[in-house]
Formats: structure tokens, sequence, C-alpha cells
């Protein structure tokens, strides 16, 4: 499960949480089924020379360039787009007026005389908004929101693949052994984190989702599906090998909390010796 966030977006979910982390159970994971290589990125990049630094200058100016005429010609369109909708909300103004007028007076109101005739009043109006319009100014008491002063956001996509100083294929690891004896990754190195990816990968290879489980008593949530569909139904906590001791008062304590939060308590115990892993689910149950 990806988490992360930025200083200026707390907001902490799978869209807007970025960068994206990865547990370390789930690097493994995905490093033993082959889906994912570790990279050593520090070293990957070289100091670059002044012509390919000039090289990718020059592309980067190019590509300013391209997306602040993109952006000019969308602020073009926005504006045609607006003047159109100028047009026809003179027109729906001119007809709500025209009724109005219609229904306020009647054949035998004396005021009728010393009013100006409603079609010359908005055919003044019109001439000025539209007028205003074609200059490009808002008309007197209005507010265009839909044209604003020019200003762009230029994004420039410059992925370390596409730099000449970058050398992945060379700092690529796609063995935890290899990595290991480059010196990029160490992880698991003791019993407890050997037990905790053993756990975590018989969990996912059982179609289950694992993420983080601090907050409710664990090590994971374990969910039995998309954790943007539902919610877990476990909290799980490893123990690393069968001689491990557990207190009695542990197991009330797990008993209670996931009953208190609607969940399970998973004990999940890892036998290194024989490459296996036995489960206990803890309920909290009412007596007489």
């Amino acid at each position: 499960m990806l988490t992360g966030t930025l200083p200026h977006l707390s907001q902490q979910n799978v869209f807007l949480g970025v960068p994206l982390l990865l547990m370390p159970e789930e690097v493994v994971f995905l490093v033993q089924k082959g889906l994912a290589c570790l990279v050593d990125d520090k070293n990957a990049h070289y100091d670059p020379d002044l012509s390919q630094l000039a090289k990718w200058d020059s592309f980067r100016l190019k590509a300013i360039k391209h997306q602040l005429a993109l952006a000019e010609e969308e602020q073009e369109a926005k504006e045609h787009q607006y003047a159109a909708m100028t047009e026809e909300a003179i027109r729906k103004r001119s007809e709500r007026e025209r009724k109005k007028a219609g229904a306020a007076s009647s054949p035998n109101d004396p005021s009728r005389s010393f009013m100006e005739p409603v079609e010359n009043s908005l055919a003044r109006d019109s001439h000025t908004t539209v007028s205003d319009a074609q200059r490009g100014q808002e008309p007197s008491g209005a507010s265009n929101a839909g044209i604003t002063g020019a200003s762009y956001t230029v994004q420039v996509t410059a992925p370390s693949s596409q730099l000449e100083w970058y050398q992945q294929s060379l700092h690529s690891f796609s063995t935890l052994s290899s990595a290991r004896q480059a010196g990029v990754w160490d992880y698991p190195s003791t019993p407890e984190e050997r037990a905790r990816c053993a756990v975590f990968r018989d969990l996912r290879e059982q179609g289950y989702y694992l993420g983080i489980g601090v907050k409710f008593g664990g090590d994971y949530l374990v969910y039995p599906g998309d954790p943007l569909r539902y919610h877990s139904h476990f909290v799980a906590s490893v123990i690393p090998s069968p001689r491990t001791p557990l207190q009695p008062m542990e197991i009330v304590a797990h008993g209670r909390l996931g009953t208190g939060t609607k969940k399970s308590h998973l004990l999940c115990e890892w036998d290194e010796e024989n490459n296996i892993v036995t489960y206990y689910s803890i309920e909290w149950a009412s007596f007489g």
C-alpha cells in the first residue's frame, strides 16, 4: 500500500499522498516475486559534462516554449467561448426585460408615454456590453470570471531515464542477496524482520491486502480486498518463533482492543525451521 505526503499537500490518501513510500516487507515481496528491482540511485547519477548540460538545458527551454504556446491557445479558446456566452446572455436578458415591461405596463397606463421604449434601452445596453466585450473589457459592475490574467505553470518532465549521465543498468539489483552485497539493502537481517517478511508474504499470497497496523495495536491491518473498498477485518501481530513468550495480559489486551475496533486480532507465529506460519484468532466473548 503506497503512503506518504508533502508538507504543502498534507491530505493523506493514495491519490494525494506523495511521494510514494513502501513498507520494507512490500519491497522484499516485490523483489522476490520479480516485480521490482532495487536501484542505487545516488551512484547511478554521474557528474555531467558541459555539453550534456547544454543539451539538457536546450531541451528544457524547448519544452517550456511548447507548453507556453499550448497555454496561449487554450486561453484564446476560453476568451472566444466567453464572448459567445456573453452574446447569449445579452439575448436572454433582453427577452426577460421585454416580458417584464409587458407585464408591468398596461395599454391604459398614462405613464407609459413618458417611459423610454424598452427596445431602445436594451439596444443601448447591449451595444455598450458588446463593445466592452469586443475591447476585452468588463462591463461596469460585472465580474469577468472566465478571463483572468495570464498565468502559466510550466512543467518540465525530466525522469532520470532521460538523462545522459544516469546509468541505472550498472546499479540495479534484481535479488536481495546482490543488493545486500553491494550495501544497498539489508532487510531482513534479524529473526524478527525475517518473521515479518514471511507473515506478510503468506497473507499476501492468500489474497489479502496489508497496511500498517500500529494505530490498532498490531503490526499489520489485514484487508479482504482493495482497501479503498473494504474495511480491515483483522489486526495482525507477528510472533517471531514458537518459543517466543506471550503474556496472558497481552492476549487479553489484543482481544479487547480488536473487539473495540470491530476487528479480530491475529497472532501470526512464524516457524523458521519448518517454514510455516500458524494463525490464532482472538475475539472477546461475553460470558453468562
